[in-house]
């Protein structure tokens, strides 16, 4: 069958034209615009974007089948990398370091390590000024998620760090081929003007690994585990409280901390 979905890469093809053109909108795109598209599939997606006419459209995609389809139907209009998303460096799209707008209908298997690589991987820089991702509606979840609720952990600390993030509408698996077990949510990512600063953004990760490792204990162990015998620090908290008690601003301090603290 022509565009046979791979199970292996996670394709899942969106072909509801509302749904797709609600996305594309999201991007408020202008002929200035560089546009960066994560897993175009069958184009359907592409082909919305292509009529707003930015000044460059940059495609990323895995499968090297759909790569040629969309060389031959979209030719000059777009430039594809027929290549691994999580290999590939985004600092290279552009030269005169544009920020780019990015779309993506990401695998569902490893959408959050893409979007986790983007948020660590560059330290203080931003490549993009929006991210514009569906996820899989249970991970959307957990990266929106308030302190205290039972979707709150890691992902939404490390998420909410540098951007703004904002969910726009949920998707019915009814939107797309092959039908998808799950319901999905597109939301969207901005940079933040001003945001904790970290020496290495990748002590954030290594904090909120140590914690939430145990996140139905109490903190005192994962406190001392970081902090060794610096009581005045750690004596500061409610021991009693759990990871999941702690808001994201104070784990925000806690990696600034540990930062000073590993001198």
């Amino acid at each position: 069958m022509e565009n046979n979905p791979k199970k292996s890469l996670g394709q899942n093809f969106l072909t509801d034209s509302n749904i797709i053109n609600k996305i594309v909108d999201l991007g408020t795109i202008s002929k200035n615009d560089l546009v960066f598209e994560i897993g175009p599939g069958t184009g359907n997606l592409t082909k919305e974007i292509i009529n707003k006419n930015p000044k460059k459209i940059f495609l990323i995609e895995k499968d090297s089948m759909l790569t040629k389809k969309l060389k031959t139907n979209y030719k000059e209009k777009v430039i594809i990398f027929n290549q691994d998303i999580m290999k590939f460096n985004e600092n290279s799209l552009s030269k005169s370091k544009e920020r780019l707008i990015v779309f993506g209908n990401l695998p569902y298997n490893i959408s959050t390590q893409i979007l986790v690589k983007w948020i660590l991987n560059n330290g203080l820089n931003f490549w993009y000024k929006k991210l514009i991702l569906m996820f899989q509606k249970d991970v959307a979840e957990r990266i929106i998620a308030k302190t205290g609720t039972k979707n709150y952990g890691r992902l939404s600390i490390i998420s909410n760090w540098k951007l703004q993030i904002q969910k726009h509408f949920d998707v019915s698996k009814n939107c797309f081929f092959p039908k998808p077990n799950v319901e999905s949510s597109v939301l969207s990512f901005v940079p933040k003007i001003n945001f904790t600063k970290f020496k290495n953004s990748r002590n954030l990760e290594k904090v909120t690994r140590i914690f939430f490792s145990q996140k139905r204990k109490m903190i005192n162990k994962p406190l001392r585990k970081l902090f060794k015998n610096k009581n005045e620090f750690i004596n500061q908290f409610n021991l009693n409280l759990r990871p999941g008690n702690l808001s994201k601003e104070t784990y925000y301090e806690i990696t600034k901390e540990y930062e000073k603290s590993a001198n």
